[in-house]
C-alpha cells in the first residue's frame, strides 16, 4: 500500500499509459479518477504521487499542498510532476515553491527515464519508512523503560514515608527523607519525559506550576551539583538575595534549568577553578547569572551549544561526555516559562557566562494546603483496603503506610488471589497494579466488577504505565482512577475520602 504510485492525470491518456508502463516494470500504481479519490488514497498510504501540469489548475495544487503540510515529521511526500515542453509556466513555478519534495520531468518522457526516476523516489521513500519504524520502536522502548523505572521508585517513596511515620522526631531522618523525596520527585519527572521524547524536542511538556522559594530551588541545585564540584576541587560561590524570593513556577523544571547549566560550568572548569552563581529580582523577573573561569567558548560555538544532542569539542579537541541535551532542555524550559537563556564568552580560556531570565516571581501570597480526607467513619469503622501488586516490596511498603494512616489493609500478589480475597470479604477500596503476570490488572478488575455489589468498591489502578491508551483501558476494565507510580499517599487518601463522603450522602438519602 505505501509503495504505490498514485497517478492523477484527469485528461488525455497519460494516466492509463503510465499505469501500463509501471505495471510492466513491476511498480505498483493506482490511477485516481478524481481529486476526492486522490485525497482518500493519499490518506491510505502512498509511495509517491505522479501528476501532470494541467491538473494543477484544476485543484490538484491545493490538495497536494495541503497533503504536504499535513505530513508527519518523518514523511516528506514525493511528488513527480510531468510538465509541458519548453518554458516554465506560472503553475510549475508555484508547484516548485510550494510542494516540497518535487521532481519535474519534461514531456515526452522516455520510459526508462521515468522508471529509473520512480525507482529512486521509492528507494528514498523507503528510507523515510525506516525512520518512522525506528521512531516507533524508540517510543515503545522508552515507554517500557519508563514503566520499569517507575516500579522501583514506588517502594522507595513509600518506604521513606513509612520511616518518617515510625520515627517522626528524628531530625537526621527528616533530612534524609527530604533529600530522597526531592530526588525521587525529580527522577519521576525525568522518567515522564522519557516516555515521549517528541514532547521534549517539540516543547510540548506541560508545566506544573507551584509556589516555591528561590532558596529551596538553589539548595536543590547545589545538592545536585556539589558532589561533582568537590571531586574537582571547584569552589561554587552563591550570591543570593538576603530576603526570600517566592517563585510561581514548575519547581522541577526550574531546578533543571539551573542544575544543567551549573553542571555544565563544573564540567568545563579545570581542577581548582571557580564558579559564581548570583540571583536577583530585576524588573519583575528573576535574573540568575552563572559565571565560571573555565575553558570558555569560541564565538562560532555559542549558537550551537543549545541544540539538542550537540556535543562541542573542547580546547584539546576532544568531545565532552554526556548526551548533549542539558543546555537545550534548559533553554526550552526557560522559554516555556516565558524566559530566556543566553551564553557569553570572551573566547577560549576566558571562561563563560550564562544569563537566565525567568518571569516567575510570585506576588499572590502563600497557597492554602489541601485538606486530607478522613479515612474512617464517625463511629470509628476503618476503611477496608485490598492492595494487589506482584512487586512484593511495593505492595508491602504501601500496605504498611496505609495501615499507619488508619486503614484496614490486606495484601495479595496476583490477580487470582485478589478475586479470592474479594469473595472472602469485599473491601471498600482496591489499589491494584496493572502489569501482573498471568491474570493482569485489567482482567482482574473486569472479573471483580462482575460480582454482585462490586460497583460500590473504589478501584484504583496503580501502575508505571502513564500513556493515554493505558488510561483508556483502565476505565474500560472498570477502574475508577488511574494513578501513575510512584504515587503520593495523600492522593490515595483524597480519592478514598471523596468516595467515602459520596457514599455517606447516598446512604443519608
Amino acid at each position: 500500500m505505501e509503495s504505490r504510485i498514485l497517478i492523477y492525470a484527469p485528461t488525455g491518456q497519460d494516466a492509463p499509459l503510465t499505469a501500463r508502463v509501471l505495471s510492466l516494470a513491476a511498480i505498483d500504481s493506482h490511477v485516481c479518477s478524481s481529486l476526492d479519490e486522490l485525497a482518500q488514497e493519499i490518506e491510505r498510504g502512498v509511495g509517491a504521487v505522479l501528476t501532470v501540469e494541467e491538473a494543477l489548475a484544476r485543484g490538484a495544487y491545493q490538495l497536494l499542498q495541503a497533503s504536504v503540510a499535513a505530513q508527519p515529521d518523518w514523511s516528506d511526500l514525493p511528488i513527480v510532476l510531468l510538465t509541458h515542453k519548453g518554458a516554465d509556466s506560472s503553475a510549475v513555478r508555484q508547484a516548485v515553491a510550494g510542494l516540497g519534495n518535487l521532481s519535474l520531468m519534461e514531456r515526452p518522457v522516455r520510459t526508462l527515464a521515468l522508471i529509473t526516476a520512480l525507482h529512486s523516489t521509492l528507494r528514498a521513500r523507503n528510507k523515510q519508512y525506516q525512520v518512522r519504524e525506528a521512531a516507533r520502536r524508540k517510543d515503545e522502548f522508552l515507554a517500557s523503560l519508563g514503566h520499569e523505572l517507575r516500579n522501583p521508585l514506588a517502594p522507595i517513596r513509600t518506604s521513606v514515608s513509612l520511616l518518617t511515620r515510625l520515627h517522626p522526631d528524628s531530625v537526621p531522618l527528616a533530612r534524609i527523607r527530604d533529600m530522597v523525596e526531592r530526588q525521587v520527585r525529580l527522577l519521576t519527572r525525568l522518567v515522564d519525559d522519557l516516555l515521549d521524547v517528541a514532547r521534549i524536542t517539540s516543547g510540548k511538556i506541560t508545566l506544573q506550576r507551584q509556589l516555591a522559594s528561590l532558596g529551596a530551588v538553589m539548595s536543590h541545585v547545589s545538592e545536585l551539583c556539589q558532589h561533582a564540584a568537590d571531586a574537582k576541587h571547584i569552589h561554587i560561590a552563591w550570591q543570593l538575595p538576603s530576603s526570600e524570593i517566592m517563585l510561581d513556577a514548575d519547581y522541577a523544571r526550574v531546578v533543571q534549568i539551573y542544575a544543567n547549566i551549573l553542571s555544565n560550568a563544573v564540567k568545563f572548569t579545570p581542577q581548582g577553578g571557580h564558579v559564581l552563581v548570583s540571583a536577583a529580582a530585576d524588573q519583575g523577573q528573576l535574573l540568575v547569572t552563572i559565571c565560571d573561569d573555565g575553558i570558555g567558548l569560541h564565538a562560532d560555538t555559542i549558537p550551537r551549544i543549545f541544540r539538542m544532542f550537540e556535543q562541542s569539542a573542547t580546547v584539546s579537541g576532544q568531545f565532552s561526555s554526556g548526551l548533549g541535551i542539558g543546555l537545550s532542555l534548559s533553554r526550552q524550559f526557560a522559554e516555556m516559562h516565558g524566559g530566556t537563556v543566553e551564553a557569553y564568552s570572551e573566547g577560549p580560556g576566558k571562561g563563560s557566562e550564562f544569563v537566565i531570565r525567568l518571569p516567575v516571581l510570585d506576588h499572590a501570597g502563600k497557597r492554602q494546603p489541601v485538606p486530607l480526607a478522613q479515612d474512617a467513619d464517625a463511629d470509628g469503622h476503618k476503611m477496608q483496603v485490598l492492595v494487589v501488586d506482584d512487586n512484593q516490596d511495593a505492595a508491602d511498603s504501601l500496605t504498611a503506610l496505609l495501615e499507619l494512616d488508619g486503614f484496614d489493609v490486606r495484601t495479595v500478589y496476583d490477580g487470582a488471589a485478589a478475586i479470592a480475597a474479594v469473595d472472602t470479604r469485599a473491601p471498600d477500596m482496591i489499589v491494584m497494579d496493572l502489569g501482573m503476570p498471568g491474570m493482569d490488572g485489567y482482567e482482574t478488575a473486569r472479573a471483580i466488577r462482575q460480582k454482585p455489589g462490586a460497583e460500590r468498591i473504589l478501584m484504583l489502578a496503580l501502575t508505571g504505565w502513564g500513556q493515554g491508551d493505558a488510561r483508556r483501558r483502565t476505565m474500560e476494565a472498570g477502574f475508577d482512577h488511574h494513578l501513575v507510580k510512584p504515587v503520593e499517599l495523600e492522593q490515595i487518601i483524597r480519592l478514598a475520602g471523596a468516595r467515602h463522603n459520596r457514599n455517606q450522602v447516598q446512604a443519608a438519602r
